[in-house]
C-alpha cells in the first residue's frame, strides 16, 4: 500500500490527538500522526502510545506539515477553522477528510457546513489571509462531501446531522471505546475534582472571581486541581495559594486522567465541552459534574 493510500493525523491538541487514537482503533489500523508542538501535545503523546493507540510515525511539527499532508490522500483534521488548515487544503487538494473534535468548535464547524452559520471560529476575529482562504476551504470540503469523502468523527451530539447527511458528509459518533478499555485500572485523583479553566487567560472572567469560585469549592472540602492546559504559572501559583486545594502534576487531558476512575467522583468546572466528555468516559463509574452557570461569570470588557 503506498503512502497516499494511507491516513495521517494532523492535529494539535490533546483531545485532537485522543480523537485520532479513537479513530484509529474504532478503524482497527495504524495511523501516522502530524502533531503540532503546543502544550501538553508530547506528554499525551507519550501516554496515548503507552496505552497502545494505533499510531504509525509520530511526528512534531510548527506551521504546516506540507511533505507529511502531500504524501497522504486522507486527512484527519482537528481544527476545521484554522487558516493553516483552509491553505494546505486550497494548495494541496486531498481526496477525503475526516474531522475530529476541537472541543465543542465541532458544533459551530457543523452549522458553518450546511450554512446556517459562519466559517469562523466563534469570537475570534480572523487575519485577512484566513478570511480571504474561507470561501475557496470551505467549497473545496463541499466538493468532496458531494463525493461523500467528508465525515465528522465526533463525541458530540451534532443537530444538523440530517442536513449534513444531505451534503454528504457522515457523522460518526464515538464514546471514548478505547480511552476507557486502555485506561489503568483504579485511576485515584481523590473524591472531588476541579477542572482548571484559561477563562481568565482568554478575558472571558476576572481572575479575582475565577479565584473565588475555586475558593468556594475547596471551602466545602479538599478538591483536586487539574489544571487547563494553557493556564499561565501565575495563574497555577494563585490556585496553589488557596487553602485546600492539591495541584496536580499531571499535564495530560482530563479525559485521559479520569478514565478509569472508579468513584465516587464530584468533578466542579466551568462550563467547557468537558460537559460533554466526561460522562463518556465515565460510563458506569459513580460521578457528578457540578458546572457553574456563565451567567454568573464575571467577564471582563
Amino acid at each position: 500500500m503506498s503512502s497516499r493510500d494511507k491516513v495521517l493525523a494532523w492535529v494539535e491538541s490533546p483531545l485532537q490527538l485522543v480523537g485520532a487514537a479513537e479513530w484509529a482503533a474504532a478503524q482497527d489500523r495504524a495511523v501516522p500522526v502530524a502533531g503540532r508542538l503546543t502544550a501538553q501535545m508530547s506528554e499525551t503523546a507519550d501516554e496515548l502510545i503507552a496505552r497502545g493507540a494505533l499510531f504509525g510515525v509520530t511526528e512534531p511539527y510548527l506551521g504546516i506539515p506540507w511533505k507529511l499532508l502531500s504524501q497522504h490522500d486522507h486527512w484527519l483534521v482537528g481544527d476545521g477553522f484554522s487558516g493553516q488548515f483552509r491553505l494546505a487544503l486550497t494548495v494541496l487538494r486531498p481526496k477525503a477528510l475526516t474531522f475530529l473534535d476541537d472541543g465543542a468548535n465541532t458544533l459551530p464547524f457543523a452549522r458553518a457546513l450546511v450554512g446556517t452559520g459562519p466559517y469562523a471560529r466563534p469570537g475570534v476575529e480572523e487575519g485577512r489571509m484566513t478570511s480571504t482562504l474561507a470561501p475557496f476551504a470551505l467549497e473545496r470540503t463541499l466538493r468532496l462531501a458531494a463525493a461523500r469523502h467528508v465525515s465528522l468523527f465526533t463525541a458530540f451530539e451534532v443537530a444538523e446531522r440530517d442536513a449534513l447527511a444531505r451534503r454528504g458528509i457522515a457523522v460518526v459518533h464515538h464514546r471514548f471505546d478505547w480511552v476507557r478499555a486502555s485506561a489503568p485500572a483504579g485511576a485515584d485523583v481523590g473524591p472531588r475534582v476541579l477542572m482548571g479553566s484559561a477563562r481568565p487567560v482568554d478575558g472571558r472572567m476576572r481572575l479575582g472571581d475565577y479565584l473565588r469560585w475555586v475558593a468556594g469549592i475547596a471551602a466545602s472540602g479538599p478538591v483536586t486541581y487539574l489544571p487547563h492546559r494553557r493556564e499561565p504559572q501565575s495563574q497555577l501559583d494563585a490556585v496553589r495559594e488557596i487553602r485546600g486545594v492539591a495541584v496536580s502534576a499531571v499535564r495530560l487531558p482530563a479525559e485521559l486522567v479520569l478514565a478509569g476512575a472508579p468513584g465516587p467522583l464530584d468533578i466542579f468546572t466551568l462550563p467547557s465541552s468537558t460537559a460533554t466528555t466526561l460522562p463518556l468516559v465515565l460510563d458506569g463509574a459513580r460521578f457528578a459534574i457540578r458546572t457553574k452557570p456563565a451567567r454568573t461569570e464575571g467577564v471582563t470588557s
